[in-house]
Order: C-alpha cells, then structure tokens, then sequence
C-alpha cells in the first residue's frame, strides 16, 4: 500500500465532512487507506463517518486522550509506504497527493513533506514553512520582529520569511495540518510525543526526523486549504498557554539543561506577556463602539444644555444644577447604552433599524424613571427628547461616515443581507441557489457564474470574469460548488481574488452545509443555512434577559413561592444558577448522542417536558432539539416556562 491518511477529529463535522469528500477525490488510482480519529466529540462526526464513508477506518475514542495519541493509534495500524497527518479543517487539491508522493519517491533523502498553505481568504499561511524555535527565534517572533521585517533570515526565522513560497525547498518544521512522512523514517526517530496534548508534537518530530539523517521538504507545486484553527481556536487565551507550554516541553527535550531552563523563564513571561495583550486587545475592541458612543452622546447633551439653558432654561429660573451633567445625563447615556447593546447595535453589524429601537427603549424607559422620581430630581423633560433626537442623528452618522470611509460595513441595510455569486453549473448550483433563497429571505442578489468559457442566459458571466463581476455587483461572498469545479480551480480563483474584501465558501456537493471562515486571525466558521437559529447574537441576548428577568421575578417572589415546591431549596438554585449565567431556563432535550447543534447551558426544564413519557425516545428528541435550534423565539420560552412552571424546582 502507496499511503495512509491520519485525520484526528475533534467537534468539527462539518470540516471533516468536506475533508474527507477531497480526500477520496485526490485518492484516484492511488492504493491507500484514510484513517478517522474521533477524539470524542459531540457533534454527530461519528455518525457521519459510517453513513457516509464506510470504508474509512474509524477508531472512535471514548475519551480526549489528544492530538499525539490520537496519531499514533491510527500510525501503529497504518500499512502504507507513506503516512500522511492531515488536519479535518483542510481541503485538498485534487493532485495533492500524487504530486506529494512523487516528490517523496524521487527523493529518497526526504523523511518528511510539507505543502502550501492557504486560508480561507486565499492567503497564504507562512507556518506553511518554518524555522527551529531556538530562544532567538522564538524571541523575534513573539516580540513581532519577525512581522516588523518578514523577509528577514535573522528575525523571520520561525517563518523562514526569506526562502518563497512558491518554491520547492528544504525548510526544517512541517506543519502537522499537512505532514507526509516515510513510514521507514517514524520506525526509525520514533511517532509522535505523547507528552504533548495539543501543539508542539509536529515541531517535535521534524527535529527528530533531521536528527535521524533526513531532510524536511516544502513543496509548493500544490496547495491545500487550511481553515487555521477550526478545532482549536487559535484566537484564544488558552492557545497562547498550551502552544507556549509545549514549546517549554521541547526545549526541555533538545536544549541543554542550563539553555531550557532560559527558555523555560523566557516562555512564561512571553505566555503572560501575549495574554495580557490578548485581554486588553479584546477589552479595547469590545468597548470601543460603545465609548465612541458614550462622548458623542455627552458632547451632544452638553450643548443642547447649554443652549435649553440660555435660550429657554432663564423663564423658568436661571441655570440647571451641576448633578444635571454629573449625575442624571451619565444615567440617562447608561440606559441608552445598555438598551443598544441589547438591541444588537454592538454586534459585527447593525441595522439602523436596531439603533432606532434601541434608543426608542431606552427613551421610553428613562421617561417612566423620570416620572417616578422625586420632583427636586427631573431637571428637564425636553433634555431628554432632544437628547434621544440626537443620539439617534449621531449614531447613525458615525456609523454610516465609518462604512463609507473604510468599506467595512458595521452599518447595512434593512432590506437586504448579502449580494453572493455562486459558482458552478446545471443541476448542483440549482440546488445550492435553492438551499440559500430557501433560507435567506433578506438575500438580495444571487447571480450563477459558469465554470466555463461560455454560458446561457440565466448566467451573469464566467469564472474568468470574476473580477469584473464582483466590483459591477458589489458582491459580499463568492460559493464554489466543489461537485462542478476542481478544487485546484476554487483555489487559484481564490488567491486571485485576494484583493477584494470577500468572503469565501466551498459548497460540498449533496451537503446542506457550506463551508468558510472569515479570515486567518478568527477561528472561522460552518453554518447552515437556516431560519432564526438560536445561535444568533441577538438570539443569544434575547434568551438571556428572559433568563434574568424570570430569574429575578423567581428570586424576589420566592419566599412566598418556593414553598408550593417539593424540593423548595432546588427552586432557590435553579434560580440562582439561572440569574448567574451558569444556567437556562430552556434547553434541549437530553440525547444520549450528540446533535451537532448550537450549544447551550444546562436546562431548568428541558424541552421533552411537552411529550408524554413513553414518547421520549431518541429520534423524537432529536427533532425536538433541532426545530429549537433553527427557529428560536423567546416568546415560545415564555410560553413554555409559564407551562412547565411546576418543573421550576426539579
């Protein structure tokens, strides 16, 4: 046997699902076998692989035994020539592999192989080829040196920034998203560490593989698709401390005592150097709408003081009080900033829809606040009107001056989503147009390009006319259908179009699923495309002030209440526990199988409450749970806790 695939799968079925469809179609005239990993996931990817690809080898885990060991139990079965780790986030071209094994075949001095690098974007991803992570190396990279100049031999060494990209060259680490050894070689240096959970195990090896005699190699006559991260959230705090720890782990290993222990000291400043940069670039992002917010919103009450003050304010008796500015307009901005962020207007985008409801609650509600207070403390009723006026005039404008200027659009339209342009022919783009006018009422353009040179009237144009396509209709996202196009074609069509603010997917075929991410620095994302899925930011905040807002009534009325209950003191928890985040109040019904669903916390009442006993079988369930999941409304909780509201104390 020529070649074994390795693919460790962790919660990512979706990517798998694709994974595996590119695989199988790179493996034509190739003798090999395709091992699954499942490291105990939750999401169905079990399932998936024996309904859809029964001739993979899977080795389900009941456990997370992780990333190393995983390898390593397909490795110990593999039989071919070749082993080749490739990650589920990852689609290949269809000649990957057979121009992978050449190379390997015609050069024998090659213990491992590593292959170019894109994301979902079209860019190229520089861990594609990397440098040893001595201290200086490490040092220049964390630091940003090696950004500063990524050309340099000396400061871009992790990336090895001045060999190119398009060259086929020895470097000294492979990336394990895409690692194609001699299985002569791992019987020679050894599989993968099993001290290492997650990250580093890759490093490790290819140093042991030039350490046992062989040369690592970049070929960049093909290239993948990595998604970067869709498994592991690269984006986050926990990342920075496992990958760091792990590189701890391997200077320990290879270093000289004294030299680990430098790294060893050097790693754990550089861990809380990163996260403390990684918390305050996140406060910093998060807060930066709102404060924006916060002084046009106090400039603007200041002067519609000063000028109610002088022109109106001097009939009735001269100035306001100084708790006028330093106490009421800062509660009045409070309630408007917390009614926006309820209304979606903090989110990626927003509608100017959503700001007009938001201030329109917040007004409403500061003017019931106002005439429940004692007289001494309602300055002004008209402040308040002409403070709402302007709050909705200047955040609207800033909004709408910043999505001019910079073409990233936090302000869209009320009346249309996204403008796409799906790529592919007959039957297969039909049914991917159908599955997104079937789900996405508010899509307001979705134009058919044709794979080939010429194309009938339903079409707007070419795949050659991209281009021009995209900038006549101001198009957000371009789709491949994979079953029309060979995914060398999506990808070269990809890195050409680098230039444009898109977005990319991949629409496998027969899948319901389309595949993307958004860009190299997030963790991406799959999605289907669906109603009103409870998965939605505003979904999410509608179900949690429900959340609160029960849990207070239950709270508050419970020293009348909580006695009606056979177990009164679980009443006081479930609340508690709800008013705290670390429940809700509707969740799912228990499966004993995961759904690949949208996750949620532990439930108060859980939705098979509705079924009588002898119905609650696993099928039933299921559905139940999925028709949760994609058409979420928080009125259907209401309705639901106000019900089942003898369950509260269960």
């Amino acid at each position: 046997m020529k070649l074994s695939i390795v693919i460790v799968n962790y919660n990512v079925r979706y990517f798998l699902e694709q994974c595996l469809k590119s695989v199988y179609q790179a493996l034509e005239g190739i003798e090999a076998e395709v091992f699954v990993v499942d490291n105990n996931s939750k999401d169905s990817s079990v399932e998936m692989v024996r309904e859809s690809f029964p001739s993979v080898k899977l080795i389900a885990n009941k456990d997370n035994p992780g990333f190393s060991k995983a390898n390593n139990q397909a490795i110990r079965q593999s039989k071919g020539e070749y082993v080749l780790l490739l990650n589920p986030d990852t689609v290949v071209e269809e000649h990957t592999f057979r121009k992978s094994i050449d190379f390997m075949d015609v050069h024998p001095d090659a213990g491992g192989l590593g292959i170019k690098m894109i994301d979902g974007k079209g860019n190229f991803l520089p861990e594609s080829k990397r440098g040893l992570p001595t201290p200086w190396v490490a040092f220049y990279k964390i630091f940003g040196l090696s950004s500063i100049f990524p050309r340099s031999k000396k400061f871009a060494a992790y990336y090895m920034g001045h060999l190119s990209a398009d060259e086929n060259q020895e470097v000294e680490i492979l990336a394990g998203a895409y690692m194609l050894m001699r299985k002569k070689t791992l019987d020679e240096v050894g599989l993968l560490d099993e001290d290492f959970f997650m990250y580093g195990e890759d490093i490790d090896l290819s140093y042991r593989i030039l350490k046992g005699g062989y040369k690592n190699y970049y070929l960049a006559d093909s290239t993948i698709i990595h998604y970067k991260g869709e498994s592991t959230k690269k984006g986050s705090l926990n990342y920075v401390r496992v990958f760091y720890k792990a590189m701890v782990i391997f200077s320990e290993k290879h270093f000289s005592s004294s030299f680990a222990r430098f790294y060893s000291l050097f790693i754990n400043l550089a861990i809380y150097l990163r996260a403390g940069a990684a918390v305050i670039s996140r406060i910093l992002k998060s807060l930066s709408q709102p404060a924006l917010d916060v002084l046009i919103l106090y400039g603007g009450l200041y002067y519609i003081k000063e000028y109610w003050e002088q022109n109106h304010r001097f009939i009735q008796g001269g100035e306001y009080p100084s708790e006028l500015m330093s106490i009421a307009v800062p509660a009045y901005i409070l309630i408007w900033i917390i009614s926006l962020f309820f209304s979606g207007v903090y989110d990626k985008q927003v509608r100017i829809g959503q700001i007009l409801r938001g201030l329109g609650i917040g007004t409403v509600s500061i003017l019931v606040a106002y005439s429940l207070i004692p007289e001494d403390w309602r300055f002004s009723r008209a402040i308040i009107i002409l403070g709402a006026l302007w709050a909705g005039l200047s955040l609207i404008s800033w909004r709408y001056l910043y999505t001019l200027i910079s073409k990233k659009p936090i302000l869209v339209s009320a009346k249309s989503d996204l403008r796409i342009l799906l790529v592919g022919e007959g039957e297969e783009l039909r049914r991917v147009d159908q599955l997104l006018k079937g789900n996405l009422p508010l899509l307001s353009f979705s134009g058919w390009v044709s794979t080939g040179t010429t194309h009938e009237d339903d079409y707007v144009g070419s795949l050659q006319d991209l281009p021009d396509l995209i900038g006549v209709f101001d198009i957000d996202e371009v789709i491949f259908c994979s079953a029309n196009l060979p995914a060398e074609d999506i990808f070269k069509a990809m890195r050409d179009l680098q230039d444009f603010d898109l977005e990319f997917k991949i629409a496998p075929p027969e899948s319901q699923f389309i595949i993307g991410s958004n860009s190299i620095h997030s963790q991406g994302s799959w999605y289907t495309q669906d109603f009103n899925s409870v998965d939605k930011a505003g979904n999410r905040r509608a179900k949690r002030m429900l959340d609160l807002s029960i849990a207070v009534l239950m709270l508050v009325f419970s020293p009348l209440i909580m006695w009606f209950y056979k177990r009164p003191f679980q009443y006081l928890k479930n609340a508690l526990g709800t008013l705290l985040g670390t429940k809700t109040l509707v969740a799912y019904a228990a499966e004993t199988k995961g759904g690949g669903l949208p996750k949620l916390k532990s439930g108060v009442l859980e939705l098979d409450l509705a079924l009588n006993s002898n119905r609650r079988d696993e099928a039933i369930k299921h559905q139940l749970n999925l028709l949760y999941a994609k058409d979420y409304d928080w009125q259907k909780d209401l309705a639901f806790i106000w019900r089942h509201r003898r369950s509260l104390g269960n």
